[in-house]
């Protein structure tokens, strides 16, 4: 802005200028004019000039600058390239860093601090220059081991964050985050083969993994997500990871069977054992676990006596007297219960009557159905007979597994034999209530008699044999064996012993064969004769291959102790014959007669009763085996 003044250099007011003559403001415009485009003229002839000293001094600048930089990158460099493989990259990169801290060296200087804008530049430039750390082991003495307990797929294999502005989802580098794998870098992985198997995309995205071994983080949901995206794909990394995947035998045989290039990579298999041989070593090794489990909790630990209850109840779990149980979780789960007992009474250590305590209102906890079947004993619902000898009839064993929870269930077992030539049919698998096994077991024993009387084949007689009152179906073999005794019973006319209940299988030859559940099978049925009153002639017989697995509740060790309750085992099913009896089994001479008066001697004697009358009445027929059932000629 001009300012006009008079001869004596005063400067004039607006109303002086206005007053001036025509003539001399007119001068003084003119005179405006051509000041202003020399000023002109010399302002663009000194830009010129200001952007050559401008760009001589940042040369200048940056050639200062660059050997301090260049000093400090080559530190970095020597640095960085023990624990960088690609040295090439970090070069490229190093030197694209300088590059653009010279070509920013202005934003650098110093400058008045409420410079805003210069301040938001140098943070844009600078965040360029930051390290986003994904993965940090320093800490570690070893190996990093993971187990990841939800594998999604962002936590598995990485993530990018995305925040929204202006309705558009932005990222940069510094937003990528590491997943478990990654995380796992030279060390190991722990995954369910469960979860992976239930999320198709992460099993894929795992499958090519394992097919590469490069880890590519993305985020999968970005394609489809209604928003405008910046999209960020950072470079695939190699992972040197060892993946251990955990699942149960069937899901490992499936994806066997479905992806064998899978399967291919995970080529060290190994089974947990549900149980070991118990030894001192194993012995003390729990001990040490049920002292650790209770330091660990912060509960009472136990004394010896407890501990000792708690092995005896490892054993009772496998059902065997040589071997504990793996699954320590059932081991810790009743550490807290009887800590918890004891607690209550303000103990000091837990003894084994707190251990005894927690199993008990454990069983209570689960036992209900158990308690409405033998109330249903006691109340006549169900017929069981223990004892008195009776023809035919015999009570065999059972055990319901609820899965949580199991208990033995005495059945009664009976069979009718008649003159014909149907030979043996099983009932329960003649309306579909047994299942494979049983009537495997079935098929065997009736081989086996079979080949008892097979000197008189063509056999003549019909036979029917059912599980009496039993309305869910029937699995197993265990009671084969008691099938086999009362059917021998009624073609020899011999009562058996209905206090003695019988559980087993057989084979082809006689021998009997090992059933799982013994001691709740035991416990059940004693329970039933309890109630109806022991008077010393109850008990059971059992395979002598079982003694083994003899893990007997209290009650009922001192019931047999006091002779009230009886445990017999047997190698054949002569043996148990014998016993239900009183008569000898028999023995066949060269002509493959049986001993007179003996159990087979007297079942003999009635198959060939049975045949001659089939002869007489004319109803003799080939032999004949129907689609259903276990029937045909014998």
């Amino acid at each position: 802005m001009f300012t006009l003044r008079d001869e004596k250099g005063r400067a004039l007011t607006e109303n002086e200028a206005l007053a001036l003559p025509k003539e001399r403001r007119s001068e003084i415009d003119k005179a405006e004019q051509e000041l202003r485009g020399e000023i002109t003229r010399f302002l663009e002839n000194l830009r010129p000039m200001e952007r050559v000293m401008n760009e001589g001094l940042a040369a200048l600048r940056r050639q200062v600058v660059k050997p301090l930089l260049e000093h400090a990158l080559q530190e970095i460099r020597n640095e960085l390239k023990k624990q960088i493989k690609d040295s090439v990259k970090l070069g490229a990169y190093l030197e694209q860093v300088m590059h653009d801290l010279l070509e920013n060296l202005e934003l650098f200087e110093g400058a008045d601090e409420e410079d805003e804008l210069r301040l938001e530049a140098l943070n844009a430039v600078l965040s360029r220059y930051r390290v986003n750390l994904v993965v940090d082991n320093h800490g570690l003495n070893g190996a990093p081991v993971i187990v990841d307990e939800n594998p999604l797929f962002h936590s598995l294999f990485g993530s990018i964050e995305y925040q929204s502005e202006n309705d558009v989802l932005v990222t940069d580098f510094s937003r990528i985050r590491a997943g478990s794998l990654l995380k796992a870098h030279g060390g190991f992985l722990t995954l369910h083969l469960r979860d992976m198997l239930a999320d198709e995309l992460v099993w894929e995205k795992l499958r090519r993994f394992l097919r590469s071994g490069r880890l590519q983080i993305e985020e999968p949901g970005m394609t489809l997500s209604l928003l405008a995206a910046v999209s960020l794909e950072p470079e695939a990394v190699d992972v040197h990871v060892k993946i251990i995947l955990i699942g149960s035998i069937e899901q490992y045989y499936a994806v066997q069977e479905g992806d064998p290039e899978f399967a291919r990579r995970f080529r060290v298999k190994v089974d947990f054992a549900e149980s070991f041989l118990s030894n001192a070593e194993t012995r003390s090794a729990s001990s040490v676990f049920v002292a650790h489990a209770c330091r660990q909790m912060g509960l009472v630990h136990f004394s010896a006596a407890a501990v000792a209850r708690l092995l005896e109840d490892s054993h009772r779990e496998v059902g065997d007297q040589s071997r504990q149980s793996a699954i320590f979780a059932h081991t810790e789960a009743l550490v807290m219960e009887s800590a918890a007992l004891c607690h209550a009474r303000s103990g000091a250590l837990v003894e084994a009557p707190d251990v005894e305590a927690a199993l008990r209102a454990r069983t209570l906890r689960h036992d209900y159905p158990e308690q409405r079947l033998q109330e249903s004993f006691a109340e006549g619902e169900r017929l069981m007979v223990v004892h008195g000898e009776k023809v035919g009839q015999l009570n065999g064993l059972t055990l319901i597994d609820q899965g949580d929870y199991r208990f033995g269930f005495p059945i009664r077992v009976t069979a009718q034999t008649f003159a014909g030539d149907e030979g043996l049919l099983n009932i329960e698998r003649e309306v579909e209530m047994s299942g494979p096994i049983h009537d495997k077991g079935v098929l065997i024993f009736h081989s086996y008699l079979s080949a008892l009387f097979a000197h008189i084949a063509p056999l003549a007689f019909d036979a029917s044999i059912v599980f009496e009152q039993e309305y869910h179906g029937v699995e197993g073999d265990s009671a084969s064996c008691a099938e086999f005794y009362v059917l021998l019973s009624s073609l020899s006319g011999l009562p058996l012993k209905q206090g003695i209940a019988v559980t087993g299988a057989v084979n082809q030859h006689g021998e009997m064969l090992p059933v799982g559940g013994i001691n709740e099978k035991i416990e059940g049925y004693f329970r039933v004769c309890e109630t109806a009153g022991l008077d010393g002639s109850q008990g059971v017989v059992l395979p002598w291959r079982n003694r083994r697995h003899l893990m007997l509740e209290p009650k009922v060790i001192a019931a047999v102790a006091r002779g009230l309750f009886h445990i017999y085992t047997a190698e054949h099913v002569a043996d148990g014959m014998e016993l239900l009896t009183g008569i000898p089994f028999g023995v066949a001479d060269a002509a493959g007669d049986y001993t007179p008066g003996s159990v087979l001697g007297r079942a003999q004697k009635r198959l060939q009763a049975y045949r001659h009358a089939c002869q007489l009445a004319g109803r003799q027929k080939p032999a004949r085996r129907t689609s259903r059932g276990t029937r045909g000629t014998a």
